[in-house]
C-alpha cells in the first residue's frame, strides 16, 4: 500500500481545498420586453415573458416598459 513520504503541510492542504467553496454569480441579462434584469433562460419575474412570448400572466403590469 502506498504511503506518503512526507507530511502534507497545512498551506498545501488548504490551497487544494480552497477552490471547492468558490461560488459564481449568475449571469444577468436585460429582458427584451420590460428591460428588467433576469437570469438567463428563465421567465422574467417582472412581466412574465420568455423569448418574446408571454408565458406567465402577472396581475401587476410591468413598470419599466419601453
Amino acid at each position: 500500500m502506498a504511503v506518503p513520504k512526507r507530511k502534507t503541510s497545512k498551506s498545501r492542504r488548504d490551497k487544494r481545498r480552497s477552490s471547492v467553496w468558490k461560488l459564481q454569480m449568475p449571469t444577468l441579462v436585460r429582458c427584451n420586453h420590460c428591460s428588467a434584469y433576469t437570469v438567463l433562460h428563465k421567465v422574467c419575474k417582472e412581466c412574465g415573458y420568455y423569448r418574446g412570448k408571454q408565458v406567465v400572466i402577472n396581475k401587476t403590469p410591468a413598470t419599466n416598459k419601453r
